[in-house]
């Protein structure tokens, strides 16, 4: 069988149209704005309203994405939530977005994976395409993430927004979509970002409640050294499986969690920040939403073209880390890429 890619055909976001700006927060907590900015470069977070719900959310950005892809729900194999701040323990969300979508009967299940799980799921409905068992995989990254901090903590509450992103793949025989990937895990640093008291571990009481522990809570100098130290890393092991180098990469797209690490990965990979797609400043850490969120954003505002490709890198609770090379759209080369080949180069792209 000719080997199959996930070709992305369709795309699509959704904020809340609250937005919560540093200096609203100056009047919820002791911060400032020059603090935030300084510590972070976030400027504003996108918070979600009563009415709205994580499966709401992503219901809105997957419609956006079939829109985009001109399929219909019913035209879809699977779909794949990426989240960890579902609407409930059970059912999972993903079956509430699937009924929401009127996509009856698809299979769809949620992976949970934090900051990472959008690079694990993409990941994840790549393999589905690849055997052959499915054509049109719908992956959702979204998080209600306001419900989950503490709004008395500035060193939390002040990192977080809610937001959903989608992507349709489709599968094609032409190399685009992912076309390469790693992904690691290191447990030994799981205390690092954690909910204490909102799992089976600890169930929540009313002891537990009173002392916030339910809340997400953030060893912030640890994280930044976990992922300054494995961002290059996990990036080259990457370029490596896919015969690439920096030098081939439109577009570097890392997980928006703070601008100070975001800077020190363009510093350790000796690369200027006119490489790295920043949307930090405007929705905040969206978690497993960041890297979609701010493709969609790229690609609206133009500083993502379809014809890029990417290099997409996170980090994230477990401790975990994932990295993907991404070209949206086929080339016209047909080769396969594999370790060591060099990779074509882009000409007379084709569109849908």
């Amino acid at each position: 069988m000719q080997k199959r890619y996930g070709r992305i055909t369709g795309w699509g976001a959704y904020v809340p149209e609250k937005v919560l700006t540093n200096h609203d927060l100056e009047k919820m907590v002791d911060t400032s704005d020059e603090w935030i900015v300084q510590r972070t470069g976030i400027q504003q977070r996108h918070i979600a309203g009563p009415e709205e719900t994580n499966a709401t959310m992503s219901t809105e950005a997957a419609r956006r994405a079939l829109a985009k892809a001109n399929l219909d729900a019913a035209d879809l194999d699977l779909i794949i939530v990426a989240t960890t701040t579902g609407d409930h323990l059970t059912p999972a969300v993903s079956s509430q977005v699937q009924h929401m979508l009127g996509a009856t009967d698809v299979p769809a299940f949620v992976l949970s994976n934090g900051c990472t799980g959008f690079l694990y799921a993409l990941t994840t409905a790549q393999q589905f395409i690849s055997s052959g068992a499915y054509d049109n995989v719908l992956v959702i990254g979204a998080e209600l993430l306001s419900r989950y901090v503490d709004w008395t903590d500035r060193n939390t509450c002040v990192l977080f927004g809610d937001a959903a992103a989608a992507f349709v793949l489709q599968a094609t025989t032409e190399p685009c979509g992912l076309l390469s990937f790693d992904m690691g895990s290191d447990g030994s640093g799981s205390q690092h970002i954690i909910a204490p008291a909102a799992g089976s571990a600890e169930p929540v009481n009313a002891s537990t409640f009173e002392e916030g522990r339910h809340f997400i809570r953030m060893n912030g100098r640890e994280v930044f050294k976990f992922a300054t130290r494995i961002l290059g890393t996990t990036s080259q092991r990457s370029l490596a499986q896919a015969g690439l180098s920096l030098e081939d990469i439109d577009r570097i797209v890392p997980h928006q969690a703070n601008l100070r690490i975001i800077q020190a990965a363009a510093r350790s990979m000796d690369l200027p920040m006119d490489r790295f797609l920043v949307t930090v400043h405007k929705y905040a850490n969206t978690s497993a939403a960041s890297i979609p969120l701010a493709i969609c954003d790229g690609l609206e505002s133009g500083e993502i073209k379809l014809d890029d490709r990417l290099l997409l890198v996170s980090f994230g609770s477990g401790l975990t880390w994932a990295s993907a090379v991404l070209q949206m759209a086929p080339v016209q080369s047909h080769q396969v890429y594999t370790n060591g080949a060099s990779a074509p180069a882009i000409s007379e792209l084709v569109t849908a």
